[in-house]
């Protein structure tokens, strides 16, 4: 759909990322306006967990970009391939730092439909740490939709990816932050165990087994691991809506509170 480029601002010398929609698209008034729509939304989403889109431009000859900041560091989809099963405290503080700034944009009324380990950036900070940060709000959808904007949100018309969707986008539903919950957990459940919850030869039977079955518990794939924060993970993708978290933070907080130890105050932090 796009082409990214690396940048440079000629008047700050900051470093700058800029998404190019492909030509062909942008002849095209529905890929157009949901570009634009894109950048409205996440324009609004300033927070230390969410990549913020910074301006939208059109060129002469009608490209239309839109212009971020360039984060430096690793796709969590990158970091998952390296270490496989990843280590429950490192783990925890991303999920913990995505359900903050999911739970920013929810409160904007704003739902990510695509959460994947390929749209969550590991920052490299100055101290060598890494901070997690959701990417691509190409697929948000506002919860109250302007009107003209409801042939692209419509119910009904299926966006995300299939493996993390929830069973109530598979079935073309109205979704609520629940969904990104559910995503999250799926993320979860991939992070620590390199697998997936559900199996299936192709991506639609894994969609045909949210639809009808429970996840595989996470036990099975990794034996010794916290039961009580396997039993938030599952929670959280359960397939009716009202059986999971109802917030991000609710998930945050339930995340936390499993895990428990003394990093418990320090991860808290990342919620407020």
């Amino acid at each position: 759909m796009s082409f990214v480029y690396e940048a440079t601002d000629v008047h700050t010398g900051k470093e700058l990322a800029i998404k190019v929609l492909s030509p062909k698209l942008s002849r095209d008034s529905n890929s157009v306006q949901r570009l634009r729509r894109e950048a409205g939304l996440a324009m609004r989403l300033k927070h230390p967990y969410v990549c913020r889109i910074l301006r939208l431009g059109e060129t002469e000859d009608g490209l239309i970009y839109l212009v971020m900041p360039y984060l430096r560091g690793e796709l969590l989809s990158d970091r998952e391939g390296k270490v496989g099963q990843m280590d429950p405290d490192e783990g925890l503080k991303y999920l913990v730092q995505c359900c903050s700034g999911l739970h920013f944009a929810h409160k904007k009324n704003i739902i990510h439909r695509d959460l994947k380990p390929e749209n969550i950036m590991l920052v490299r900070e100055v101290d060598g740490s890494d901070t997690a940060v959701i990417m691509d709000f190409g697929l948000a959808k506002q919860s109250q939709a302007d009107p003209s904007m409801a042939k692209l949100t419509a119910t009904g018309i299926i966006l995300g990816t299939p493996e993390f969707m929830s069973p109530e986008q598979i079935r073309g539903k109205d979704i609520d932050a629940r969904s990104d919950v559910y995503a999250l957990g799926i993320v979860a459940f991939e992070m620590f165990t390199a697998r997936l919850p559900f199996e299936g030869r192709s991506p639609q039977e894994m969609m045909i087994a949210r639809l009808r079955g429970k996840p595989t518990p996470l036990k099975k794939f990794r034996s010794g691991f916290p039961p009580k924060l396997e039993s938030v993970l599952m929670k959280s993708m359960s397939t009716d809506p009202k059986d999971r978290y109802p917030t991000a933070l609710d998930f945050g907080e339930a995340l936390i509170k499993a895990h428990g130890g003394d990093n418990a105050d320090r991860l808290r932090e990342y919620l407020r």
